[in-house]
């Protein structure tokens, strides 16, 4: 492919939201609960289509990965 064939970043992201978009639209439909994570509490829950939000489970690590992984000195 040329360097002129490729979609630029913001086409790629606006590609990206609109699929997420069509998958909770389509979760919606089926009432099937969607999996949410608060940034606030770090909780991860399932929230129903009435708006209920079941806690399923919290963050395990607060730390980065890459923090996780360096070498201790």
């Amino acid at each position: 492919m040329r360097r002129e064939e490729y979609i630029s970043d913001d086409v790629v992201v606006k590609r990206a939201n609109a699929a997420v978009r069509i998958e909770l639209e389509k979760k919606k439909a089926l009432d099937v609960p969607i999996v949410v994570y608060d940034r606030e509490t770090q909780t991860i829950y399932h929230e129903n289509n009435d708006g209920t939000r079941v806690e399923i489970g919290k963050r395990m690590r607060k730390e980065r990965y890459s923090e996780r992984i360096a070498p201790k000195a």
